[in-house]
């Protein structure tokens, strides 16, 4: 009897490892948080079985399967499982509905002599699972940090118990600089993220304040109204701090970030390629003359930085923070204030942190 445990978000909440099963292109789309990719079949092999089933049925479909994953092959997929629950033996398979695919794979491991359980429904199952836990999280207590552009609002949040950085879980800083070396999130890996991140916040929730979109996500629509009508505590820091905080969090670690993924030469050049598209990205909002100026200040500051100051980006970022982003953010806020609750506390990053956290610790538990 092949063990199959029911859709538990237990599983994910515990960090259980999980075995996905599913072809690669299955997997990219979107798959369960601690999840590896050991597929039963690769992406050509799952293609040629979906058009057999599609023109001779399942019967067809399982016999060219077994065809094309056998001998060396089987054995190769048989021997990275092993592999990899030798190191994670309490791992857990899934396929797309805990089927055929995930029974299968159970099949061959015990005849290897090894047994572990699949999740009943597989990957569809716990996705619903997940993005119920987004839907109720809507109807607990909220509180959002809000603030102009560089007013370390993320790093507020991450230091609050109960913050949930949704910057995190889309793996993007929001705004057209904030793309990193790693690929954005997808919808669905945003999305089981951020389901994964509240399993452990039964209670209150501080949310920074993001638009809808988030790199290639959306905050689901739930979720989103729920936070466009709670509290708020609103950050005001002077330009120097904020530059600061850009310089710090836009161009000292992203040129970190890009040379640990990419290395020293490669990564200097795809941030410097990175920050220059995010200029273009707003040039119907900036204008052309505007645009131009601000690309000018930036290839000078990039001159500067490769000798050794990268304080020469403020040159290009204290006129995009003044002229493009501030007043972008003061328009959003007007139209905020018609339907949003009053701000509970406006002040300094520390008086705002402290309210935040004296909001939380009014909640009822």
């Amino acid at each position: 009897m092949l063990e199959a445990l029911p859709p538990s978000l237990g599983l994910i909440s515990e960090a259980r490892p999980l075995i996905d099963v599913r072809a690669p292109i299955e997997f990219a789309q979107g798959s369960l948080p601690g999840a590896v990719n050991l597929p039963l079949m690769v992406d050509e092999e799952r293609r040629q079985v979906g058009i057999a089933y599609k023109q001779q049925g399942q019967e067809a479909a399982i016999a060219l399967g077994e065809r094309l994953v056998s001998g060396e092959t089987k054995q190769a997929r048989i021997a990275a499982w092993k592999t990899y629950l030798h190191e994670h033996p309490d791992a857990v398979i899934y396929c797309f509905r805990g089927g055929l695919r995930s029974q299968i794979t159970q099949q061959w491991l015990e005849e290897a002599g090894l047994s572990r359980p699949r999740i009943e429904g597989g990957w569809k199952a716990m996705r619903h699972a997940l993005c119920q836990r987004i839907e109720q999280a809507a109807e607990q207590p909220m509180l959002v940090v809000a603030g102009l552009t560089g007013c370390a609002k993320t790093t507020l949040i991450n230091q609050l118990e109960n913050g949930v950085d949704l910057e995190a879980c889309a793996h993007h800083k929001g705004s057209a600089f904030g793309r990193r070396p790693e690929a954005p999130a997808t919808q669905i890996d945003f999305e089981h993220a951020l389901g994964a991140r509240l399993l452990a916040l039964p209670d209150k929730l501080v949310i920074e304040d993001e638009s809808r979109q988030i790199g290639n996500a959306n905050i689901p629509l739930t979720f989103w109204h729920a936070l466009q009508k709670a509290p708020r505590v609103r950050i005001e820091m002077p330009l120097d701090w904020r530059l600061d905080q850009l310089l710090n969090d836009y161009i000292i670690e992203l040129e970190k970030e890009y040379t640990a993924y990419c290395g020293a030469q490669e990564g200097w050049a795809l941030m410097q390629r990175q920050l220059g598209n995010a200029l273009i990205r707003l040039e119907k909002r900036l204008g052309n003359a505007r645009l131009q100026r601000l690309q000018r200040l930036q290839a000078l500051a990039f001159k500067a930085h490769a000798e050794g100051n990268p304080q020469a980006h403020e040159a290009w970022l204290a006129p995009l923070l003044t002229e493009y982003y501030d007043p972008l953010y003061r328009y959003h806020l007007e139209k905020q204030q018609a339907s949003a609750a009053p701000d509970i506390h406006v002040g300094d990053w520390e008086s705002c942190r402290e309210a935040a956290r004296q909001w939380s610790a009014r909640q009822p538990e």
